[in-house]
């Protein structure tokens, strides 16, 4: 049998770890620890009377003012000339100097009337205090639930903005403006989000000197106790943004349907909503209900970008139509419009241009024949300042009439367009709105070549145009401009090398990056949410030219478009704004405004008698055809 061999193993202590004691420094770490000193202690007293409630602390307050004050009252009283002589009589003003101090009374006497005067003393102090605790409550918390946005708005006629996002501060900048036109009214704000962020984000983006109140409260949109903290039953106008982030179209769907059940069905509230996904248009104008204007956001800007492709130059134009800054699109409703003709109409408004009319059912025809024939109800569509634009009884305007150059000059013939191959254009990137953007550059007749493979291909001037789209959506990219601004790089190096400028339309979400972006002179940026703001902005304040921008954004049909202003006058001719309008009137066109050859920026509804020199590379912009 195997014997097992046994082991033993030495038994060793581990030797013990000193321990860093608390002490100063210089003392041994393994010696006894250092005792607290008179502060430590002091404040540990202190916690210890805090944490035995508002009793303990009154006692300690009443014991120290009596330590202050009983000894300066004494030393006030034996160094007064005209004190008592004897002790009792010191010590009873000694006690009536307390007691006025402290407003315990102070009387002197037999010992119940002291008492008596100490203990209504005490209920007069608590008295007052209990009602300076009240009222600083109060108004405490009025103070935090303004600070909170948590206030009913009690106005009429206001616009109501709903929700925050990327273009809130451009909603709310052109609501403002369009409010300080009519030189009243408010604007107020309902997101869920910090009232004091939401103001400080307001004031950046808002023109310094607005005189229009500006109103935040904070709560949900799609609460209808919220909502009813901003009347939106009183209000003229509501507009619902769609939030950043994915599931923002649910969110606007609830916050429509949450305006419903706050204002009732039959409530006369213009409501105007964006989408982003254009599957959930139809949801949301059922939810919307009838009269609301519900827009699609993608398909907006895939029709803008397009309408840059098919027209180079043209951003600006837009961003100059949509805006409050300048002229802008008005509907005329004028005694004696019955009855008139278009062409007598147009020809008839000294401080705007005609575009169009608008049925009585609010319908527009944009340019229409000039023997159109206005209906009972029906209302002139005229690009101007402000709504106080004129409309002269009878007569034409200046120099456009019979006597001018524009009538007695023949119409200059429009050369026809040669037989050419049909246009090609590169886009490079991919989103959402990519299919969109292809088929309507394929309506327009242009043939798109897809290239999204990242970079810029070796040749892009052998091609007729170059569109740049933004980012993908929804893929998590902090800036979704930035593969924009590289491809712009790119093609401005491409460009400088091959010296062939090659029309490019390019796509931003963040106007903040257009001046970042290297553009060359044939290049048009086109921030689509800007664009797509300034619309709401539009149609909330006339709810008619929904219909109106939705046909002058249409590739196809009457649209705003750019025509050399030698298709209309002689080069080099000496004539008015007027003149111009009128020339372009017999050629079946409204005259909106004209770019010079020297300058990007367009100018819309100049002013009409101003005479000037019409060189070849001026560009007249006007509503017409395609």
């Amino acid at each position: 049998m195997r014997k097992e061999r046994e082991f033993t193993v030495p038994s060793q202590r581990a030797p013990r770890r000193a321990r860093p004691g608390p002490g100063p420094a210089g003392r041994s770490a393994s010696g006894p620890p250092a005792r607290p000193g008179v502060r430590d202690r002091a404040r540990y007293w202190v916690d210890r009377t805090v944490v035995r409630g508002a009793t303990a602390l009154a006692a300690w307050l009443a014991l120290a003012c009596l330590t202050l004050v009983a000894p300066v009252s004494a030393l006030l009283v034996w160094t007064d000339d005209a004190s008592p002589d004897t002790l009792q009589g010191k010590a009873a003003t000694v006690w009536r100097t307390v007691g006025q101090t402290l407003r315990l009374g102070g009387e002197v006497g037999p010992p119940l009337r002291v008492a008596l005067s100490v203990f209504l003393a005490l209920v007069s102090l608590l008295y007052v205090s209990t009602l300076v605790g009240i009222v600083t409550t109060a108004v405490t918390d009025r103070l935090a639930e303004l600070e909170r946005g948590q206030t009913t708005v009690v106005e009429r006629g206001h616009t109501v903005l709903l929700g925050w996002s990327e273009q809130a501060p451009t909603v709310l900048a052109e609501l403002l403006a369009a409010h300080a036109q009519r030189r009243g009214g408010a604007v107020v704000v309902l997101a869920d989000r910090d009232k004091a962020e939401t103001e400080r984000e307001a004031r950046d983006a808002l023109p310094s000197r607005v005189r229009i109140r500006l109103l935040c409260r904070r709560g949900r949109p799609t609460d209808p106790a919220a909502l009813a903290r901003v009347t939106p039953a009183a209000a003229e106008a509501v507009v619902v943004l769609p939030p950043d982030g994915p599931g923002g179209d649910a969110q606007v769907i609830r916050t429509l349907l949450a305006l419903r059940a706050a204002v009732g069905e039959g409530c006369p509230v213009r409501v105007v909503a964006a989408v982003r996904d254009g599957a959930h248009l139809a949801t949301a104008r059922l939810a919307a209900g009838p009269g609301a204007v519900v827009l699609d956001v993608d398909d907006l800007a895939a029709r803008l970008l397009v309408q840059c492709v098919l027209e180079p130059g043209l951003a600006l134009v837009l961003e100059d139509l949509l805006d409050f800054a300048g002229a802008e699109l008005h509907t005329l409703h004028r005694p004696g419009l019955a009855g008139r003709r278009y062409g007598e109409l147009a020809a008839a408004c000294p401080d705007s241009c005609a575009v169009g009319i608008v049925r009585r059912d609010g319908t527009p025809r944009l340019n229409p024949p000039r023997d159109t024939e206005l209906a009972p109800g029906d209302g002139l569509l005229v690009l101007a300042e402000d709504h106080r634009a004129a409309v002269l009884a009878t007569g034409p305007v200046g120099a456009a009439g019979p006597a001018g150059p524009a009538a007695t000059a023949a119409p200059c013939p429009v050369p026809p367009a040669p037989e050419s191959a049909p246009r090609r254009a590169l886009v490079l990137g991919w989103n959402g709105r990519a299919e969109r953007v292809l088929e309507g550059l394929a309506r327009g007749g242009v043939a798109a070549v897809r290239e999204d493979g990242g970079g810029v291909p070796a040749e892009p001037e052998a091609y007729d145009h170059v569109v740049v789209l933004a980012g993908p959506d929804g893929d998590g990219r902090p800036d979704p401009d930035g593969r924009t601004l590289v491809a712009l790089l790119h093609l401005r190096a491409r460009e400088r090398r091959s010296g062939r400028a090659v029309p490019v339309v390019a796509e931003l979400t963040d106007a903040r990056n257009r001046p970042l972006a290297p553009a060359g002179p044939r290049t048009d940026l086109l921030v689509t949410g800007r664009l797509t703001a300034l619309l709401l902005a539009q149609v909330s304040q006339n709810g008619h030219l929904a219909a109106a921008f939705d046909e002058l954004f249409s590739p196809t049909g009457d649209g705003v478009r750019l025509r050399p202003a030698a298709d209309f006058l002689p080069s080099g001719t000496e004539a008015t704004f007027g003149d111009l309008v009128a020339a372009a009137a017999r050629q079946g066109a409204a005259a909106i405004g004209y770019r010079p050859r020297d300058c990007a920026v367009p100018r819309l509804n100049p002013p009409k008698a101003a005479s000037r020199t019409w060189s070849a590379g001026d560009v007249l912009i006007v509503v017409c055809g395609a």
